[in-house]
Parts: C-alpha cells; structure tokens; sequence
C-alpha cells in the first residue's frame, strides 16, 4: 500500500503538456466520444465541487465541537479553585457542576468523532471521483452501436484508452490534465485529514485517566472500520500497520511514537484549535484557482 510520499506528484500550475490534436478514433467514434466524455467531466468536477463544500461544513462543525470540549474540560478542571459566591453553601454543586460537565464532555468527543469520520469519507468520494474521468468507447458484440463506459472496471470491450488518444475534451485540456488537476486537489486534503486526525486524537484525550489515555494512540481504531475506510484513501500504511502518520505541505513526517497529553495546557489547547481553523494543508488560493480553470474550459459554473 502506497504511503503519502509515494503518491502521485502534485502537478504543476500550467498544463501538463500539449495535448494531441488528432485521436487514434475513427471520426464517426470520436464525434460520439466527446460529449459523452464532456458530460462525464462536468458530472465529476461538479462532485468535487460539492465534495469541496462539504468538507468545509464538516470541519466548521468540527472545530465548534473541539472548541466546546475544551471549554468543557478547562471549566471542569479549575471548577475546585472557582470561587462561586453565593453558591458556596449550597452542598455538593461543585461535584455536580463537574458531573454535568463531564457528561457534556463525552457528547461532544461523540459528535467531533462524527465531523471526522464524515471528512474520511468525503475524502474517499474525492478520490473515486477523481479515478472516473476516463470515457470508455465499447463496441458491444454483435453490434453497430457504441457505448460508453465511465467505469474503469467494466472496460473489457474498450476500443480506446479511455481518453479519447489525449485529444483536447473541451478547448485546452485532456482527459489526463483533468486528472493532474483533480489528483492535486485531492492530495491536498489527504495530507489535511492526516494532520485533523492527529488533532482529533488529542482533543479526545484530554480529561481522560492516564489508564485511558494510554489507549490512544496513533495506531488505535477511532471508529468502526476506520482502517477499512482509511486504505479506500490510500491512507494506511501495510507495514507500520498504522494510519500514515500527519505531515505539512512539502514536507517530512518526523513523528515518532506519539503520546497524548490529558492535562495540556490552555495555551497548546488554543494552538490546537487555530491549527484546526487553518487548514494547513489546503492551499484556498490553488484550489480556487483549480475549480476557476476547470470552470473557464468547461464554461459552466460549479462552484
């Protein structure tokens, strides 16, 4: 199983090369070709607009839950030394107060738990969506007629490559440089899950017995089959037995045997939490930029 650093290379920002102008398709194939395989790609790049949309939403929704938490942690964990005035006679509010909070607490690691999962699965639509930009040109047996085939596994009877000989689809553009285009978009959240994992881990540390805490780490399974999910993104490593561990844009993962700290402090905690807010690994300005490309060419918004 591949590992980040032995994906796909992210592309350059200008076309990859200059597409063929002609098609080893027959004219008759090739006039029947290109509004099957324009459809196809208006279809998937309009997923992976929406694709987009949603993994915003779900990381909003996650760091409202992350900030939450720690707020419910910090109020239970200096709930001994408040001073609570008036309330101070009243027997036993402090341990109630902290029950309370406590309780809070574990809905809102229920609910951070359920932003993640939702962003490793839009992760894993990205990536299916962004492997099914092929248009297949099938001659069935016994038959005149063409058919098209979106499916890379169901190519048995394809006539062509899927890509039309590398011809552009719309004006500029092959098959193959929607993909670069789609590939990029998609390692940058890869590498932004990785890292959100990493941060989702020590959010549901904190408050926790250290005999708990020891649970945690890395290698433990968040939810149910979220290794399954995490090989669908080409996210889990076969011989570490592990998810890849978290990395920067451009850079090496340098992360050896992580611990998780119940008790950090509110100031790592607000470092936490504006490492959540930043999406680190997604560069706004290229995927913009991306979706405005593929948008011009196609000349139809998706965004």
């Amino acid at each position: 199983m591949e590992t980040l650093d032995s994906a796909i290379s992210t592309p350059s920002r200008s076309t990859d090369s200059k597409p063929q102008t002609s098609s080893p398709l027959p004219p008759s194939a090739l006039r029947l070709w290109r509004p099957n395989a324009q459809r196809n790609l208006r279809n998937q790049w309009s997923e992976l607009a929406s694709c987009k949309n949603r993994w915003f939403s779900a990381s909003s929704a996650g760091r409202f839950q992350a900030t939450a938490l720690v707020n419910s942690h910090l109020s239970q964990r200096y709930m001994p030394d408040m001073k609570l005035g008036v309330l101070s006679d009243m027997p036993g509010i402090r341990k109630q107060a902290c029950l309370k909070l406590y309780k809070r607490q574990e809905l809102q690691r229920s609910k951070l738990l359920l932003s993640y999962k939702e962003m490793v699965g839009i992760v894993s639509h990205m990536i299916n969506l962004s492997r099914s930009m092929k248009c297949f040109v099938k001659v069935p047996n016994n038959s005149p007629l063409l058919q098209f085939s979106y499916n890379s596994a169901d190519r048995s009877d394809s006539v062509d490559g899927g890509d039309g000989g590398g011809i552009p689809v719309f004006t500029f553009y092959s098959i193959t440089s929607h993909e670069k285009f789609a590939e990029e978009l998609v390692e940058m959240f890869k590498l932004e899950l990785c890292l959100k994992r990493l941060l989702v881990l020590e959010f549901l540390s904190i408050g926790y017995d250290t005999s708990e805490v020891k649970q945690l780490h890395w290698s433990a399974q968040l939810y149910d089959d979220e290794f399954r999910d995490l090989r669908d993104c080409n996210l889990y490593c076969e011989v570490t037995n592990g998810p890849v561990p978290p990395r920067l844009r451009d850079g090496k993962s340098d992360i050896g045997a992580l611990r998780f700290d119940n008790q950090p402090n509110p100031e790592v905690l607000q470092v936490y939490l504006t490492t959540w807010l930043a999406e680190a690994n997604i560069d706004t300005l290229r995927v913009d930029e991306i979706f405005a490309v593929v948008e011009e060419e196609m000349h139809v918004s998706i965004c």
